[in-house]
């Protein structure tokens, strides 16, 4: 498969794409970055690289963050995380307060922001310093020490955390809490600040991609089921109210972020990584969407 060709002609297909969507300015850090961006790195399970434009421009991840803290979550308490929100799609926006206050403080999934707060909650709860490490885990998965949180990006999201702060406010109502809310809430912007490259980002997805290998990184350790579970839930799960369409148009499993970028494993392939920071209706990349569809249009490549 000549993957670099590919990207060429999607690059080249995507260009119509290019002015639609604007950048997630309810953040005023990402409402600063330039919009007319667009990276994509392809890392194969055979030790293979192929990537395209800005690829290794660095990013603020976003609700990528969020397979991480999933899979430090599971690898910590294993079954139990379930006891606290569940695993299937919303149907509703990431941030949705109807929705949790219906359900009694339950999350839907990991995904959204509900559920990634307690998911922090969780982390904060059974490691002696979580955010030193979470950032262990990312610099492990994806071998490289220098990756890191971005201090002014998390304290600019959380200037303007209404919603997030409302949300956890009912998640500690209703006993789904158990560290202080502003505890919580700075684990969790933290984490979604991360800043990668699609090259780091695919890479630190690799492992995602292949559970027929022991996955053990940053002392994080999974079985292959629960590396297999975890594809399920970015299949379902991981594209907010679009999973889908994303499901329906491209057919791997992924999470999106606001940031504008998008990580996606092939199962027993290779994991993808794209970035481009306008985004439609949804949060979800534009171009970012467009290219992988072509991608597993062109390749033939998905799980289905």
């Amino acid at each position: 498969m000549n993957y670099q060709t590919i990207l060429e002609n999607i690059h080249r297909k995507i260009q119509p794409y290019a002015e639609e969507g604007k950048q997630a300015d309810y953040i005023p850090a990402l409402a600063e970055v330039n919009p007319n961006q667009f990276g994509i790195c392809i890392q194969t399970l055979d030790g293979n690289t192929y990537s395209l434009g800005d690829a290794a421009t660095r990013f603020s991840i976003q609700s990528i963050s969020k397979v991480f803290t999933l899979a430090m979550g599971l690898a910590v308490e294993g079954d139990n995380v379930w006891k606290r929100m569940g695993k299937e799609p919303s149907g509703n926006a990431f941030n949705s307060l109807v929705q949790l206050e219906y359900e009694h403080g339950i999350p839907r999934n990991p995904f959204i922001n509900a559920g990634a707060i307690v998911m922090c909650d969780i982390l904060l709860s059974a490691l002696p310093d979580a955010p030193a490490a979470f950032l262990s885990f990312i610099r492990s998965l994806c071998g490289n020490s220098e990756i890191g949180y971005n201090e002014p990006l998390a304290q600019s999201e959380q200037s303007n955390a209404y919603m997030n702060a409302a949300i956890a406010n009912l998640l500690k109502y209703h006993h789904n809490i158990d560290n202080p809310i502003d505890d919580v809430l700075h684990f969790y912007f933290l984490t979604c600040s991360v800043m990668m490259t699609c090259e780091e980002l695919s890479r630190a997805f690799l492992p995602f991609a292949d559970h027929r290998k022991p996955f053990s990184f940053g002392g994080i350790q999974l079985t292959a089921s629960q590396v297999k579970r975890m594809n399920a839930i970015m299949q379902t799960c991981g594209f907010y109210d679009e999973a889908g369409e994303f499901s329906y148009l491209v057919g791997l499993p992924g999470k999106s972020g606001v940031g504008g970028g998008i990580a996606a494993v092939c199962p027993s392939r290779y994991a993808v990584a794209v970035w481009s920071p306008r985004l439609n209706a949804k949060g979800n990349s534009v171009m970012g969407l467009k290219a992988l569809e072509l991608l597993t249009t062109e390749t033939a490549e998905s799980i289905f």
